[in-house]
This record gives structure tokens, sequence and C-alpha cells, in this order.
């Protein structure tokens, strides 16, 4: 169980990293312009391990694969959804929680039995994943069912997620699948923005946001788009090493807790966006969040034990 909540963990980080990533180039473009963009370079590192390491199409492959993509999909255009409409410090959490739920609830379906420990652990995890994922609210935005609704379903297009690398055979084939699925998903995705933005703005130009000096998009300079480029890019990788650092903790091992187990680690992405604030922002972290970060962490050695 070490390896396996290490692997959940460390895929959590760069997920989070990945976010905070996304969310500088997204002062630059529009989020799901940037999630399109970052899906797409996602398919590099995976071409080049499914070459490297090799990989079947099998059945089991395709559809699982697809599953995930579309799980993946639906889960980050709701969330977008859902925190355009705010309040974010509710609805967030509400996301976190759901995503890490499904798995749980899925596991205990099939029989899972926890040890006390690890229940105790689960259930600390739980509580450092709202924790972690509560932000400041400074938009006095109003909770409806729509943003709770649309929160509700994004959690469960994470856990879905969860549950399709679970079930689908281990290997570059399957994350290449649902890779090449949410390329799809998100160009269609961006393809209806533009429709959208063209319709109630005629003259807007492109899906890029307002510079600085009054342009639009990356007139910057070409520095400005090199950096735009190179943040989509890394973001793109380290989420295709999120994804194969979760499948592969997911078949670390064949205790029938790891579904769960993984499900609430992997919940845990805002810590790799906290962290990385702190770091390079200096952003200075909340008392609400550094209780999770503790929690976070006392329950990843409760897991590891149990």
């Amino acid at each position: 169980m070490i390896v396996t909540v290490a692997l959940a963990l460390a895929g959590a980080l760069i997920y989070g990293i990945a976010d905070f990533l996304g969310g500088f180039a997204s002062r630059r473009a529009l989020p799901v312009v940037v999630t399109a963009l970052a899906a797409t370079a996602g398919l590099v590192p995976l071409l080049l391990g499914l070459l490297l390491l090799g990989g079947e199409f099998t059945p089991g492959a395709l559809l699982w694969g697809a599953v995930a993509g579309v799980s993946g999909s639906v889960g980050v255009l709701l969330l977008y959804a859902a925190l355009a409409v705010g309040p974010m410090s509710v609805l967030s959490p509400v996301t976190a929680v759901i995503a890490a739920s499904v798995p749980v609830l899925v596991a205990v379906l099939r029989g899972a039995v926890l040890s006390p420990i690890g229940i105790v652990s689960l259930l600390v995890s739980l509580v450092a994943v709202v924790l972690v994922a509560t932000t400041r609210e400074r938009s006095g935005a109003r909770l409806t069912r729509r943003g709770l609704a649309a929160a509700v379903v994004a959690g469960c297009g994470f856990g879905g997620l969860v549950l399709a690398y679970e079930q689908a055979p281990e290997g570059f084939s399957t994350l290449l699948v649902a890779r090449l699925v949410q390329v799809v998903v998100m160009a269609v995705a961006v393809l209806i923005t533009v429709v959208a933005l063209h319709r109630s703005a005629p003259g807007m130009r492109g899906l890029l946001r307002p510079s600085a000096s009054g342009g639009v998009g990356l007139s910057g300079g070409r520095r400005d788009t090199l950096r735009f480029v190179a943040l989509v890019a890394i973001c793109g990788i380290c989420d295709a090493g999120a994804n194969v650092l979760i499948q592969t903790a997911l078949h670390a091992s064949d205790d029938p807790t790891t579904l769960p187990v993984v499900g609430v680690l992997n919940s845990l992405y805002p810590l790799g966006t906290i962290l990385l604030a702190w770091i390079v922002l200096r952003e200075r972290l909340g008392r609400v969040q550094v209780l999770g970060l503790a929690l976070a962490l006392a329950a990843s050695i409760g897991l590891s034990l149990s």
C-alpha cells in the first residue's frame, strides 16, 4: 500500500501543478482553449511511451480509454461551468468531495472492507480535501441549483475517470485512447465557444484575452507567445504524466481497498496548485488550507500503514 499511496499522491501533486500552469496560461486565452491545447500537447509523451514501452489496443483499452476520456472532459467542462456561476469557495470543495466519494462508494458496493485505521484515514482525507479546496470568496456570487448540479456532475466525471482507469488494462494504449477522446471533446467545446462568442460579440477577435497593452491575445511579442506555448505544453505533459501515475497506482496492488485509497488521494490535486502558488507567487496560505495540508499528510501516513 505504501507504493500505491506514493504514486497516487505524486499524481495528485502533478495534477495540481498542471492546473497552476493552466491557470497562468488562461490569463492569455480562455480556459477551454488552454485545456484543448494542453490535451493535445499531452499526446506527445503518451505517444513516446507507447513507442518505447509498447501497448495493445485491446477492446478493454479502447472501451475504458474512451470512457476515461469522456469522463475527464465532462469533469473539466462542468467544473468551469460551476466555478463561472460560483461561489467557488463552496462549489470547488463539492466537486472534490464527490470525485473522492464515487470510487469509495463503488469499492464498498463491491465488498471492500477497510481496516479501522484505513477508515479513519479516509475520513480524515475527505476532510482534508474540503479544507484544501476551500478558497476565499470575493465575488459575492450566490449558490444556485445550476451551479451545485454542475459541481456534482463534474465530481462524478472526475470519479468516473478513476473508475475507468481501474477497469482498463494497464498501459499507454488506454491512456492514449483517453487522451485522443479528450482532444476531440475539447475541440468540439472550443468550436461551440467560438460560435457562441461570434453570435454574442461579432467583433470578437478570436478566443484570446486582451493584453495589458490593449490589444487582443498574444500581442505582447515573440517572448510572450513563447511563454504561452511553453506553459500550455508543460501543462499538458504534466497532466499526461499524472494520468500515468494514477493508472499505475490503481494497478500497483490487488488489494480491494486500492480503489478508494487512490480515489481519495487523487482528489487532493489542489495541493500541487497551492504549494506552487506559495513557492512561485509567494501567496500566503490560509489557516484552513494549512490545516488541510497537515490532515492530508497525516491521512497519507495512515493509509500507508493500513
